[in-house]
């Protein structure tokens, strides 16, 4: 059952004239530490005329890694049923199955099996929350390193050459731990934007670093300007603007701020899968 939620929305009056942007990157209680279940995204996405969702929880996993963050495997088909329903209740909004799954190699064959193939998948997210430096599993919004972003940005390029993911989550998510920019921070980005172009994988911007609390006293911990000052560099690349809603009223969370973003440095912005 979900943590219940209240939403303030504006009646179909209020909205009239005003354009509410898709969404791809959204999760319900069952990842842990978001609120609110699959209807009640699209109770608010239906009163504000929005047109596509994406409901994309955290994957769970076949054994179960790092299960404070995502769901049990047991949980997944009533996850998955609860999206199917909503696209029956509510025929104004196309609701897209999706999940966003972190980036190791041996479940390659889950998400490709298993999501993408039996449970038919409407796409899936790629992301990098944790990566190896060769001694531990570090997470990558505390690194403490510069150094190790080398293995952050090698993983996150596996996950785009694995063909699997129709976008990648917060590239910058590392911005969290610098206060400063220096030129191991730079060669991991720009190895992950070129890849990201080569490979015609979009690159998220993402709403919710602008609202989250910062690990550096004064700094945002990403959108990262510098990162997306980079790929302005690259002019084939595209990124896309969702707002990694944690609850229905963060539905739109970020995205305003995200486009704004990638006009202010010319990036082309993907609007719809």
């Amino acid at each position: 059952m979900s943590d219940k939620t209240t939403t303030t929305i504006m009646s179909r009056s209020e909205i009239h004239n005003i354009s509410f942007p898709n969404n791809y990157h959204t999760h319900t209680y069952r990842c842990k530490h978001a609120i609110g279940d699959v209807e009640e995204y699209i109770k608010v996405a239906d009163v504000l005329g929005m047109k596509e969702i994406g409901i994309s929880d955290h994957t769970p996993l076949p054994d179960n890694w790092v299960p404070e963050i995502r769901m049990k495997m047991n949980e997944l088909d009533d996850y998955t049923k609860s999206i199917e329903n909503a696209n029956d209740n509510f025929p104004n909004v196309n609701v897209l199955k999706s999940m966003e799954c972190d980036w190791v190699d041996s479940y390659k064959q889950f998400y490709q099996d298993e999501l993408l193939g039996k449970r038919k998948y409407d796409y899936l997210i790629g992301s990098v929350h944790f990566y190896n430096n060769n001694k531990d599993w570090v997470y990558a919004y505390d690194t403490a390193k510069t150094k190790d972003l080398i293995h952050y940005a090698k993983l996150f390029i596996e996950a785009m050459e694995s063909g699997l993911f129709k976008f990648m989550a917060h590239p910058d998510l590392f911005g969290g731990s610098f206060s400063t920019w220096n030129k191991n921070i730079e060669a991991a980005s720009r190895e992950m934007i070129q890849a990201a172009q080569k490979l015609n994988i979009p690159l998220e911007i993402n709403g919710n670093g602008f609202v989250r609390d910062t690990n550096i006293k004064g700094s945002r911990p990403y959108p990262i300007e510098k990162f997306w000052a980079i790929a302005a560099e690259y002019p084939e690349l595209k990124v896309i603007c969702n707002s990694d809603a944690h609850s229905p009223n963060d539905i739109f969370n970020g995205i305003g701020k995200g486009k704004a973003l990638a006009m202010q440095y010319g990036l082309e912005i993907i609007h719809k899968l």
